[in-house]
């Protein structure tokens, strides 16, 4: 229901606020409207309101809202210019999704958002829009991003040499707050506090209950719950202490400005070590064609599964039988696999077979399967991990200064009058 009340408050201006003629400003050949400009500005407002950030002075947000308004409009023309635009299919697909989000269908989707007094339609157009301007700036700029082995290679080298494989602290906190100018009375209050608490975990009571009942921090009722937290990401209290912890040790106590902290790490672990697990399977796959309906692909199968269990050879039945030629030339072996790799239900197929387990005969997207599975294991894929988190980081990095840079192309090539 939060999903629906925000997109209720995206749309809410089209029905309540008052449509003006008024132009504000033409781009290019196209005018913007004062009730564009009032529209979006009420939904920006309430943005704000509900997220209790402070708002620009009425002037200053105006502008803003009306040069996000311009930048909207340049994107669409220049959409419309190459030839990117949003279907009905895959409108409806998307639609359909933000539905099934807020588990409705999108019938039912529809008529929540005009009880809320939203038009259906404008809100349709809107998503539209969102949807082309997701896929211009796809089509201009991330497809064009490349992101090469030497450039992984020099991020890493520099990581290593900031100390970036460090270890990572799951947190717990406990603060014992002391007011600011605090009188001396009110300083012992703490302290006595402070004492109760560490002799409840002398005693065994475990820290997260204690946190529950005693720290004045923010995530108390949470068990004072941190979290996971790099050395570079600790609070400056915390950075030299923490690393010196053990697992379940409870630091001394800290003293701030604030008061009072007690701080003690759950679990530990390193970004070197980034371990999977791993299914050694083989498969047979015969696919649907022409010529292969989805019941002779089926029975077919079923006719080799029953010879399986009879005592076969797994290995020669894929070479002999297996559609997919790259692994049937391996007797059907698919290698070591990690997770993610295959089709969801694929995956989940070979999740629940023991080793030497054969599967039933099962339907993917590919076409009808049987899986053996030979083997299981956990193998430390750090280097492998490291290189894709390293990869994704730089194309990151690449995407928002292109992007940036070709939006502001973008308007400084366009025809803006203000009026």
């Amino acid at each position: 229901m939060i999903r629906i009340l925000l997109l209720s408050l995206i749309m809410m201006s089209c029905a309540w606020a008052q449509p003006l003629d008024r132009i504000v400003a033409v781009v290019n050949n196209e005018v913007l409207l004062e009730s564009e400009l009032e529209d979006l500005e009420f939904t920006i407002r309430k943005q704000l309101e509900q997220r209790d950030a402070a708002t620009p002075p009425a002037d200053i947000l105006r502008e803003q809202v009306l040069e996000r308004l311009i930048m909207k409009r340049l994107q669409m023309q220049k959409a419309a210019n190459i030839g990117v635009r949003v279907g009905d299919d895959a409108l409806n697909a998307a639609l359909t999704q933000i539905a099934a989000n807020n588990s409705l269908s999108l019938r039912g989707f529809r008529d929540l958002l005009e009880e809320d007094g939203i038009d259906f339609i404008d809100f349709r157009e809107s998503i539209r829009e969102e949807m082309t301007i997701n896929r211009l700036r796809k089509t201009v700029v991330e497809d064009k991003i490349l992101v090469s082995d030497r450039e992984i290679d020099g991020y890493l080298k520099t990581q290593e040499i900031q100390g970036g494989k460090e270890e990572s602290y799951h947190l717990l906190h406990i603060l014992v707050s002391v007011p600011d100018a605090a009188e001396p009375e009110e300083v012992q209050q703490a302290q006595q506090k402070l004492k109760k608490i560490q002799s409840l975990l002398d005693e065994g009571v475990p820290f997260s209950e204690v946190a529950a009942g005693y720290s004045d921090g923010q995530n108390a009722l949470e068990g004072g719950l941190l979290g996971w937290r790099k050395k570079g990401e600790l609070p400056s209290l915390f950075a030299d202490v923490v690393p010196t912890l053990e697992v379940n040790e409870v630091s001394p106590t800290l003293r701030s400005g604030s008061g009072f902290h007690l701080v003690m790490v759950t679990e530990k672990k390193s970004e070197e070590t980034h371990m999977v697990k791993q299914i050694l399977a083989s498969h047979i796959l015969i696919k649907t064609n022409e010529l292969t309906t989805d019941e002779d692909a089926k029975k077919r199968l079923l006719q080799l599964h029953e010879r399986l269990l009879n005592g076969d050879d797994f290995a020669e039945m894929a070479k002999a039988h297996s559609d997919d030629t790259g692994s049937a030339i391996d007797g059907g072996s698919l290698g070591w696999t990690s997770p993610g790799v295959m089709v969801p239900e694929f995956e989940e197929k070979m999740n629940e077979l023991a080793v030497n387990e054969i599967s039933d005969v099962f339907k993917s997207r590919f076409g009808w399967h049987i899986i053996k599975i030979y083997d299981r294991r956990e193998e430390n894929m750090a280097e492998e991990f490291n290189r894709t988190q390293a990869r994704a980081q730089i194309r990151k990095r690449k995407i928002e200064e292109d992007l940036e840079n070709w939006l502001r192309q973008l308007r400084d090539e366009a025809y803006v009058e203000y009026r």
